[in-house]
Formats: C-alpha cells, sequence, structure tokens
C-alpha cells in the first residue's frame, strides 16, 4: 500500500469512528468488503480451514480472524491487540442544567482525560442510544450529531488572573458544555433532543420512548495531514483508533494461509474489567470455540503484539525521558519495555518483531520509561496474564496523548502496518 493512500483511508477511517461503537461499526464495514462472514456468539459456530470470520461483542468490542490453512495447535495463532475507546467526556443519566437561560449538559470524564485542551473547541456528541419501537421491542441504535452542537467555554483571563499559571479544573462545576439558550420557564429534556436527532438521522425510524444511552462529546476538528512539509497527522483519538486501523488493515491484506486474528476490545482506558474489555472472556471465549481441546498447545506456540500509541520525545520536554531511551515520531514504531511487567515485551518477544522488522529492512525503536516516573500500561500484560502467551508492546509514538487532539508522525502508521501485515503471514513464530 502507498504511503498516500495509507494515510487518506486513515484519516477518513478516524473522522468516521467518533465512538467505540462507531469505530467497530467502520471496521465491520472494512471486513464485510474483504469477504470476512459475521459470527453471533448466540448461535453455534461452524468454522471452515481458510475462512475469515469477525464477531461483535456489545458493538464495542470486536474479533477478526482467519483459520488459515494448517490446525491451529500445530501453526499457533498470530494475534494483534488494540483497544477501540478513549477518554473523553460522557453524558450523565439526568443531564439537564438551566442556568441564566443556557441549556448545559452534565458530563462525566471517562478515562485519563487531559482536561484543559477541552476548552473553546467546536463540540458534536455520539454514542450507542437504547429505545422502545412502536411493536415494544427494546433496541439499540448509533446516533452522531455530526455538527458542532455545543462548547465548553473558558473564563476570561481578566476574571481569573492565574490562569495561565496554577489553573485547575474541576470536572463536576468547569465542564458542562454549552447547548443553546432557552426561556426562564424551559422545560427541554434531553432525551427528546436526542429523539429527534435519532428520527432525523435514521429515516422511518419510531421512536416510543428513550431508555437508556452512551454518549460522549468529541471535537469536530477533522484528522489532517500538519505540517510545513505534511509531517505529522493530527487528529482526536489517535490513542488508540491509529492501531485499531492498522490491525484491521493487516489481517484483512495478510495471505490467509497462517492461522490469524485481530482482537479490539473497549474500556482499556478504565481498566478494561468488563465483559467486552481485555481482563473479561471474550478473546478466550472466541479462541475456546475456535481450537476447542487444542487451545493450550495453541497458545504455546502462538503470540500476540499488543498495539497501543507511545509517548514520543516532547521537543519542549526533553527531561521528561530517559536519555537513551527517547521516541522520535517518523523514526518507527516504539517496542515499549518495563520489567516490573507494566508491558509485556520480553526479550524474545521483541527479537521476533526485530527480526521481522529488519527483513522488511524498517526502522524500530524502544522505549523504557525513566526509572523515577511511573509506568502506563495497556491489554498487553492482561492479555498475556489471561492467555498465558508471549506478547509483545509495541506503538506509533505520538505527542499530546489523551489530549481532544493527539499528533503522531504520519510515516509510522505505514511502517507498524507493513509489519504486522507480514507477522500475520509467518508460517514460524515463537
Amino acid at each position: 500500500m502507498e504511503y498516500a493512500d495509507f494515510n487518506q483511508q486513515l484519516i477518513a477511517f478516524l473522522n468516521t469512528a467518533t465512538t467505540p461503537w462507531h469505530a467497530v461499526a467502520s471496521m465491520k464495514q472494512m471486513l464485510d468488503e474483504a469477504g470476512f462472514q459475521a459470527l453471533d456468539e448466540k448461535q453455534e459456530w461452524s468454522l471452515e480451514s481458510g475462512k475469515a470470520y469477525y464477531v461483535i461483542r456489545n458493538g464495542s468490542s470486536i474479533v477478526a480472524f482467519r483459520t488459515g490453512k494448517r490446525p491451529t495447535d500445530q501453526a499457533g495463532i498470530r494475534m494483534v491487540g488494540a483497544h477501540t475507546d478513549s477518554p473523553c467526556l460522557k453524558v450523565k443519566p439526568n443531564p439537564e442544567l438551566r442556568r441564566k437561560g443556557y441549556f448545559q449538559l452534565g458530563v462525566e470524564v471517562y478515562g485519563g482525560v487531559l482536561l484543559n485542551p477541552w476548552f473553546d473547541r467546536d463540540l458534536s456528541l455520539a454514542g450507542r442510544v437504547s429505545f422502545l419501537d412502536e411493536a415494544g421491542t427494546v433496541r439499540d441504535i448509533l446516533v452522531d450529531f455530526r455538527k458542532a452542537i455545543a462548547s465548553i467555554p473558558s473564563l476570561a483571563i481578566h476574571l481569573d488572573r492565574e490562569a495561565n499559571s496554577s489553573r485547575t479544573v474541576n470536572p463536576q462545576t468547569d465542564l458542562p458544555p454549552v447547548l443553546m439558550q432557552v426561556p426562564e420557564d424551559d422545560t427541554t429534556r434531553f432525551a427528546d433532543l436526542l429523539k429527534a436527532q435519532l428520527e432525523r438521522e435514521h429515516q422511518g425510524i419510531r421512536i416510543t420512548r428513550i431508555l437508556g444511552y452512551e454518549l460522549g462529546f468529541y471535537d469536530t476538528q477533522p484528522a489532517a495531514l500538519v505540517g510545513l512539509q505534511d509531517d505529522f497527522i493530527a487528529s482526536a483519538r489517535l490513542d488508540n483508533l491509529l492501531s485499531c486501523f492498522i490491525g484491521t488493515r493487516s489481517l484483512i491484506d495478510a495471505s490467509g494461509d497462517e492461522p490469524a486474528l485481530l482482537v479490539c476490545n473497549d474500556h482499556e482506558e478504565v481498566g478494561s474489567m468488563s465483559a467486552e474489555g481485555a481482563q473479561g472472556p471474550f478473546l478466550a471465549s472466541v479462541l475456546d470455540r475456535w481450537c476447542g481441546a487444542g487451545r493450550g498447545q495453541t497458545l504455546a506456540s502462538s503470540m500476540m503484539i499488543s498495539a497501543d500509541n507511545a509517548h514520543g520525545v516532547h521537543p519542549n520536554y526533553l527531561e521528561k525521558h530517559d536519555e537513551n531511551h527517547g521516541p522520535l515520531l517518523n523514526q518507527g514504531p516504539v517496542i515499549k519495555v518495563n520489567h516490573n511487567q507494566r508491558y509485556a515485551t520480553n526479550s524474545r518477544s521483541a527479537a521476533i518483531y526485530r527480526h521481522i522488522s529488519g527483513d522488511l529492512g524498517l526502522p524500530y525503536q524502544t522505549f523504557v520509561v525513566r526509572s523515577d516516573m511511573g509506568c502506563g500500561s495497556t491489554i498487553g500484560p492482561l492479555t498475556a496474564a489471561n492467555l498465558g502467551v508471549t506478547t509483545l508492546d509495541i506503538g506509533v509514538p505520538q505527542f499530546a496523548m489523551h489530549s481532544i487532539r493527539e499528533t503522531a508522525g504520519a510515516r509510522d502508521g505505514l511502517t507498524l502496518y507493513q509489519v504486522l501485515r507480514e507477522f500475520f503471514r509467518r508460517k514460524e513464530l515463537v
């Protein structure tokens, strides 16, 4: 795949995947177009050699796999993992706030959000809604307002003289977005606004009652190549939709000769402890149904690459990195190492990645956090512990992780795609 074509497809995906549900819907469309067959967890599966399948849980997590042409207990499975969720502001169940004629919504902080960049942005709203239809059936549907419907205005510096030196953000009082102005006797219900949007967005739908929702605000500014020479890609949700796109594209473009799997879990940003999170049973359940009694032998011959973005060296904060382990944007994906097991990389899994990358003549880097700083984590250690599989943590380096708009190198995504595609094709692994 060419550099320009890859980034064009990536940008289109990022602009569409405004929530985990929309991300999975976009991945589903990619897999459908590539001939993958949908499976239902409620039904019996009849898997065939050399075929491609996917299964979705909760609408926000997905496992896609190729069965390959060799039994899994002989060939092992080449696995890649990522996560579909990103830090954001989610609407509370009873969100209506009316203050001095302004209609606002109460929000809850989801994940480790970098809060200050959320001010003065053009915000829209998207997610999943559960409703009762005319037949008395509870149904789920996606919604995306796709326009700027709100903002969180900053307080003027004249009223906060310490804003540039000691400002803190109170998530309860400072973050409710402003949607519109209303009369003093206003009785607008958010559920009614949501119902009207759903009926505009989905022609012919008839909603008796809104029963629940999971909705998050997002920045309407689209993803773009930026920089004087287009060196960077800037977007919301690069952590970790970049890896979701790379993993999906790599699996689709793999040969199909070897057993290969992609898992993209929801809820990584809040600990992964859910039915569809990496600490839940979703992936293990799929492997049980695919591998059967040979699961133990299969996993002993398998490898997982957990792909989640890494902290690139910020030129204004060089002291935040170990001097020998500071990843640079556009210098290749980053092998993430932590001997306290915040990352699952070991010498063997790192060696396999370095070997594949070297064969392709592609760059890679290594990251270790400063010894006097705490280390983040991802789904790699969780998957390694749950499955007992050799695991590597890797990721594209980026700036501004967990901001409303993040920045990565425009060349690193293609590099990781090329390595993962080759990983899915490799006959011998561990």
